[in-house]
Parts: structure tokens; sequence; C-alpha cells
């Protein structure tokens, strides 16, 4: 029978981590430098056994593991999946992971699943369902989550506050921490036409537990305007590692992960992209 002791770690590190990939395992193994922790995506390891729990326990005695749900719908009107959410109890409860973090999404309608993450005004109706929501959430995993903001490509009429402000008051009410991603920030932005240094003046980031960065495709909507998705396909890009810069200079150091879903490349590019997150943060720790 599988072991599933806990492992020791009980917070990530101000270093790099990167998003574990199985075909990865046997690199991370040998030589994981500059990478310090791992997350995992909590639906990938929802099982009771097999290869990739094994993985996984052989990882978490040696790396602290952050678990980033896709699944619950945070943001979606009906009530959490039971189901869903007692799975995700069993994998944090055995593992016992140094971060848990979900995002500020919904994906399901009544019994339907969407296959993506869609956004959702913000008006004090959805702070007081998000809050709910997250309430369940911690008082079931019997731990604090993090909530991440979400990219966005178009912006509610009805909304009453600035995303910034929503995130404030969600993690006010509700003792919730915060994961800002730096790339969904830059593409938010620029698909918004807004200032993304402005958004990080306006960030609570006493809140923030992690840091995500990704690579993103660029593209022109029908007026011709640039066009960014959210991809996690590739390195990520010069004018995201600046507003890192930006967003370490006032923050301090922060868990900072690399983000590569998409097309992910051999073990080295990514290490190689984890290297330069290190490089950054060194500079602030100077």
């Amino acid at each position: 029978m599988l072991d599933m002791s806990p492992h020791p770690f009980e917070n990530l590190p101000n270093r790099p981590g990167v998003g574990y990939k199985p075909q990865h395992f046997s690199d991370i193994l040998k030589d994981a430098r500059p990478v310090e922790w791992l997350e995992i995506h909590a639906e990938n390891y929802m099982g009771d056994g097999g290869r990739p729990i094994a993985q996984l326990k052989h990882l978490a005695e040696r790396f602290p593991i952050s678990v980033h749900g896709v699944g619950l719908s945070i943001g979606g009107e009906s009530p959490l999946d039971p189901d869903h959410l007692a799975r995700l109890k069993h994998l944090v409860g055995w593992l016992n992971p140094a971060s848990f973090s979900e995002h500020l999404a919904w994906s399901t309608h009544e019994s339907a699943f969407l296959n993506d993450l869609l956004p959702l005004p913000y008006t004090l109706e959805t702070v007081a369902r998000v809050s709910q929501h997250i309430d369940q959430v911690q008082e079931t995993l019997g731990r604090q989550m993090l909530l991440e903001n979400p990219s966005s490509y178009l912006a509610f009429a009805e909304s009453e506050m600035t995303e910034t402000e929503f995130l404030r008051e969600v993690s006010n009410r509700t003792g919730c921490g915060l994961l800002l991603d730096v790339n969904n920030v830059f593409i938010s932005a620029t698909n918004q036409q807004t200032d993304p240094c402005s958004y990080i003046d306006d960030f609570p980031l006493e809140n923030v537990g992690e840091i995500h960065l990704g690579g993103h495709d660029e593209d022109h909507d029908d007026m011709g305007a640039p066009l960014l998705i959210d991809s996690h396909g590739r390195e990520v890009v010069d004018p995201v590692w600046a507003l890192l810069d930006y967003t370490l200079a006032k923050s301090g150091p922060r868990p900072t992960l690399i983000e590569w879903d998409t097309d992910v490349p051999d073990w080295p590019v990514l290490a190689a992209e984890a290297r330069r997150a290190a490089d950054h943060l060194e500079q602030i720790s100077a």
C-alpha cells in the first residue's frame, strides 16, 4: 500500500518553482536547479494510486508542493460540487501541500463543465457568492487558500468595482490569500487598454502568497487592436519580466512560478526560464 504520510514542507520558499509535468520526472530528480518547489494541478491527482501518485509522493519528499485547482468554479452561480470538493480534500489531506490555490473564475453551469475559465462581473452580489464559496473551501480543507486574478478579454458593464477592489474585499471577508499572476495582469491590461503598473499599484500585495508567470500568444481583434491569449505555451516575454520587477520592488520576494502547460518543452528550456526568475528574485533581495 502506498504510504500517504504528509511531507514536511510547510511553506513555499521565495524562490522559483515550475509546474510539474511527468515527462520531466527523471530530469528533476537528477538536477532540478534552480527550481526549489513544484506545482501540480489538483484535478490530475485525485485518484488513489498508480504511477502519478507514486511519482508525486516521491517528489513531495524532496520539494515543497503547491496544489493549483482549475475545476472548483469558485465564481459560479451554482453551489460547489460536493464530490469534487471531497476528492480535493482527500488529495490535500494526504499530501499536505505547502500551498493551495484556485482561480477567480467559473467553469460550470448546472451539470455541465465548460473547458475554460470564464470571467465574472465585479459586484457586491458576486463578492458575497465568491466569499461564501471560499469559506466553504477553506473550512473543508482546514487551510487558507489563495485566489488568482484572471486573464480578461473584456469588461462587464454591470461591474460596480475594479478587479483589485473586488479581490481586496473578498480577501478581507474570507481571510484568503491571493495569487498574483503577472502575465494575467499584462494580458488584461493590453486587451482592455489599461496600465498594468497602475493595476499593481492598486493590488493588495500584502496578501500575495505566490506569483505566477507564463507565456501568451498574440493576435488581433476585429478592429485590428492587439489581443493577447493566455496560452501558457511559450517563454515569458520581456514586458512581463519588467512588470515582475515592478511588482517585486513593491512586494519584496515571493514564491514565483513558471507556468508552461501547452507545447511543453524539454527540461533545459523550462529550467532556463526558472533561472531567469531566480535572477530577478536575487536582484530584489540584493
